[in-house]
């Protein structure tokens, strides 16, 4: 056993034995509670007291062989409590039971890692859209609600009301913290990538001095699910896909601050490292002979760094591959582009006219039509198209890049 070390050193050195813990272990050990207990919020609030008693016994007694199974123990003895002072209706008498069964849980040197359970529940199809991103970000990135907030621009307390109407929704609904069968499996997948791919966009139009990367915590959740679920060809095409997209994140904006598209980009700037891994998980998934639209948006990404500049007719044949998949406005927009800069640009400015009931209000629409409008000679409506855009712009840096193309046809 252990020696004490009296005084604060020792203090200082069981606070700081727990804040690795922690980050290392938080979301593990929320998704191990989060399964019993069938309900985020009280999953969250037994480990917060875990913790607080770890402050205390740690600091007197000195560290335990394991940290986290420590907090696991304690939390669960804590869960054990607040449920026996609880009513005692079907899910709260299945959960002690659980909980009191020393069989049934895991042992403190080995915790076994159930984060893709508490993924699925996070990405639940009854949940908001953005509701599964924003939980995700806090159940398993550990991202703070200060932090979720200021991510998606909403006020703190807007962003905490979101959270908590979202752990109520799994706890009163009974969304089960488990993966899905093979008959729900796909769907229920491309709903988890879905949110990871938002988490990346959401960060990668981010400042990049933002407190958290979320691009980073998005390649996080790729990774991990790859790990968690090997051989997926989908989930091994979104974690192409974003660290290919994500291979050129420090190009995309100008010295002055202006976006700029992958063909204007200094290649100098890309991750080599990322290119070549997120091709190798590509060329992997290609070769499982399983095609999906996460496949498709990694070769997509893969052709705009093609060498000298973009693959024009291959990324125009690719989506066109995936509006099989996903016969959206949006993805009819990219590929009419395509058609138009592999070299038929009245068929190309044709489809994007016939997308203008669709995506009047989508500010891509305006500057695609803007852009193609001006190389096909038509000055004046690629003017009034390129002002819409502006006007339109959710970031300073693409409402720079803009004026700069309208200022170049003037």
């Amino acid at each position: 056993m252990p020696q004490a070390i009296p005084g604060p050193a020792h203090a200082m050195a069981a606070a700081a034995l727990l804040d690795r813990t922690i980050q290392t272990d938080r979301s593990r050990l929320v998704a191990i509670l989060s399964a019993s207990l069938r309900d985020i919020t009280l999953a969250e609030d037994v480990l917060q007291e875990a913790a607080v008693s770890a402050l205390t016994h740690w600091g007197r007694n000195g560290p335990p062989a394991s940290p986290a199974g420590w907090l696991l123990k304690v939390a669960q003895r804590k869960a054990i409590d607040r449920l026996r002072k609880t009513s005692r209706h079907t899910r709260v008498t299945e959960a002690l039971a659980l909980l009191s069964n020393d069989d049934l849980m895991p042992d403190q040197d080995f915790i076994p890692d159930e984060r893709l359970r508490l993924i699925f529940a996070c990405c639940h199809p009854a949940l908001e859209p953005k509701s599964r991103v924003a939980l995700t970000l806090r159940t398993v990135c550990g991202l703070t609600t200060v932090e979720i907030a200021r991510a998606f621009v909403d006020a703190d307390t807007t962003m905490g009301q979101r959270l908590s109407r979202a752990k109520a929704k799994i706890a009163a609904t009974g969304i089960p913290f488990a993966i899905p069968g093979p008959d729900q499996w796909a769907e229920r997948l491309n709903a988890v990538l879905t949110a990871v791919y938002l988490i990346f966009t959401t960060g990668y139009v981010n400042r990049l001095d933002e407190t958290r990367d979320l691009c980073h915590e998005a390649e996080f959740l790729a990774r991990l699910i790859n790990q968690l679920r090997p051989d997926d060809p989908e989930i091994e095409g979104a974690l192409a896909m974003i660290l290919l997209i994500g291979a050129r994140r420090f190009a995309r904006v100008s010295p002055d601050g202006a976006s700029l598209p992958p063909d204007e980009q200094d290649r100098g700037l890309w991750d080599a490292d990322k290119i070549a891994e997120g091709r190798h998980v590509l060329e992997t998934a290609v070769r499982r002979r399983a095609p999906g639209p996460f496949q498709i948006k990694a070769a997509i990404a893969d052709c705009h760094m093609s060498h000298p500049g973009p693959d024009w007719p291959q990324i125009a044949a690719l989506y066109a591959a995936l509006w099989r998949f996903e016969p959206t406005p949006v993805v009819g927009l990219n590929g009419a582009v395509a058609i138009a800069r592999a070299g038929d640009l009245t068929r190309g400015l044709s489809l994007i006219e016939d997308l203008k009931e669709a995506l009047s209000d989508y500010q891509p629409w305006h500057a695609a039509r803007a852009d193609l409008l001006a190389r096909s000679g038509n000055v004046d409506a690629a003017r009034e198209a390129y002002a819409q855009a502006i006007e339109r712009a959710t970031t300073d840096a693409d409402a720079l890049f803009l004026r700069r193309r309208l200022n170049e046809i003037r």
